[in-house]
């Protein structure tokens, strides 16, 4: 008999929809958070963060939505497919000058992106088969080969593109599965891929993948096209080439790229919901940190990462109000960007 009332005690909070020792909120606020194709850094930053925040503010219900890359998710947003999207300072830029990958895209927006969290920079590079180095010896040598600077949607390809351009590289865009870009590499197919670290502290895994299939090393600019590329503003850093994981470095640093990534809410979150959202990433960071290394700059100093991003974009995009009243809180708001807060 006991057994029997146990199994219609349970039958019954299931058929409520609540699991005997589970607090449902029934009116959970939905969010879809697209994100880049798995395999990608950005998947898996939202996919860490997503499992947190569903812990920490029970009465939203965040889910992962993969797409083929950022800048999908960005126009996923505009168009209302999406609450949450995985955008940059590269991809903001664009969408705010209407150009490339935006082109003709504004008069199909519902609505406009915003910036609300900023988690780690993207540095972007290049590397070429071991077997090459001494032949490629900086970037300009790529001009007129096969180069694979990443995927069509992705804002590591923009920014590699971007300082080619700047650098009169004419190179020839080949574009593969990033699950057989090292095998290609290998093979030959291309001289030189795009590759990346996170928060100058991890790599995306197809990179790791990448690092099995080929024995591949770093390509830096040299002095002359450093030069260049800070003459049209941007910023430089030597990243550590041990964070890729490979048994083979063949050079201890590599001259990289930074921009920003953030892992952006709309105007569907109110300002306090945001906040909200803000303070309980600030206080799960070392859990975020622990999953994932690209979430080490804001378990460093998080206040100081929104600030940087902010100044990187805020002519760009509105800032979110939750993300200017906890900016405000902890000191790094600048009182010149209050009109650019969104409404």
């Amino acid at each position: 008999m006991i057994k029997k009332a146990v199994a219609w005690a349970l039958l019954a909070g299931f058929l409520a929809g609540v699991a005997p020792g589970i607090a449902v909120d029934a009116q959970a606020k939905e969010i879809r958070w697209g994100t880049s194709r798995v395999g990608s850094t950005g998947n898996r930053a939202v996919t860490n963060l997503v499992q947190v925040l569903n812990k920490a503010v029970p009465d939203y219900n965040f889910t992962v939505q993969p797409t083929p890359g950022a800048i999908v998710t960005v126009k996923g947003y505009a168009i209302g497919d999406f609450e949450g999207y995985y955008g940059s300072d590269v991809a903001f830029y664009e969408l705010a000058n209407g150009i490339n990958r935006f082109e003709g895209f504004r008069e199909k927006m519902k609505r406009e992106p915003v910036q609300s969290f900023w988690t780690f920079t993207i540095e972007m590079g290049v590397g070429i088969h071991a077997r090459d180095m001494g032949k490629v010896t900086r970037w300009g040598d790529l001009d007129g080969v096969r180069v694979f600077t990443g995927p069509r949607p992705w804002d590591t390809r923009a920014q590699l593109e971007r300082a080619f351009k700047v650098l009169g590289i004419n190179h020839e865009y080949i574009e593969v599965s990033v699950k057989t870009a090292g095998s290609l590499l290998e093979q030959g197919r291309f001289v030189a891929l795009g590759v990346y670290t996170n928060a100058e502290a991890s790599t995306a895994p197809w990179i790791q993948e990448a690092s099995l299939q080929a024995d591949w090393a770093s390509l830096s600019p040299d002095a002359g096209e450093l030069d260049k590329l800070a003459g049209a503003g941007f910023k430089v850093v030597e990243v550590d080439t041990s964070v890729f994981g490979k048994k083979k470095t063949h050079a201890d640093k590599a001259a990289m790229l930074p921009f920003f990534y953030g892992l952006h809410l709309g105007m569907d979150v109110s300002e306090e919901d945001m906040y909200r959202i803000l303070l309980a990433a600030e206080a799960n960071v070392d859990e975020l940190a622990q999953a994932d290394k690209a979430f080490k700059q804001i378990q460093r100093d998080m206040p100081l990462m929104q600030r940087r991003g902010v100044e990187a974009a805020v002519d760009l995009v509105p800032v979110h109000p939750g993300l200017a009243k906890y900016m405000r809180e902890r000191g790094v708001w600048d009182a010149k960007w209050d009109s650019r807060i969104a409404n």
